[in-house]
């Protein structure tokens, strides 16, 4: 559980670092982009690592159809995720597509693992991507929509969320975690 935390507490840093240290980030220019990039990989490992060898506590015991509203939640979420690079018609629909979509992500999981693993790893997640749109939403209250872009983009944006999803759920899959049962 220690390396999952640890992931948990880089990520969560390299994230804040900006919002917190404005000013000592910018002077960094480019090094301290790779140096923010080099922490969240290096956390997503910690967490990957982490996960996996935690051991299994048990905390609920969830039901066997929170699956099918994991699944809808998921596909929801890559789909926002990528809606953020999107050039189609509704990349200006919301503020933080891809913050919602940690969110969605986080939640889609706490629904489907009673495991206290999860629930550091999932809620943890969560709580940094609730308290990230504060943050983000404080230091730049205005925003300005983006112009709908082409129909086309919407498309792609749906082809690659199916595709995607896919290559999850087969991941998922490899590493032993079923997402359709089995």
């Amino acid at each position: 559980m220690t390396l999952l935390i640890l992931g948990l507490i880089l990520w969560i840093a390299a994230h804040f670092f900006k919002r917190v240290l404005p000013d000592l980030r910018a002077s960094m220019g480019d090094k301290g982009k790779g140096l923010v990039t080099l922490i969240l990989v290096a956390s997503i490992a910690l967490m990957i690592i982490g996960f996996r060898v935690a051991d299994f506590v048990p905390v609920w015991e969830p039901p066997s159809w929170t699956r099918h509203i994991n699944n809808l939640l998921m596909l929801i979420a890559v789909a926002l995720m990528g809606l953020g690079s999107s050039k189609g018609r509704f990349r200006g629909l919301m503020r933080h597509p891809m913050l919602i979509g940690v969110k969605l992500w986080a939640v889609a999981h706490l629904l489907v693992n009673g495991d206290l693993a999860s629930i550091v790893l999932f809620g943890g997640m969560l709580a940094w991507a609730v308290v990230q749109v504060i943050m983000i939403n404080r230091s730049e209250p205005d925003w300005t929509r983006p112009e709908p872009g082409p129909l086309a983009g919407d498309i792609k944006l749906g082809v690659i969320t199916l595709v995607l999803f896919g290559v999850i759920a087969g991941v998922h899959y490899w590493l032993g975690y079923p997402v359709f049962g089995g």
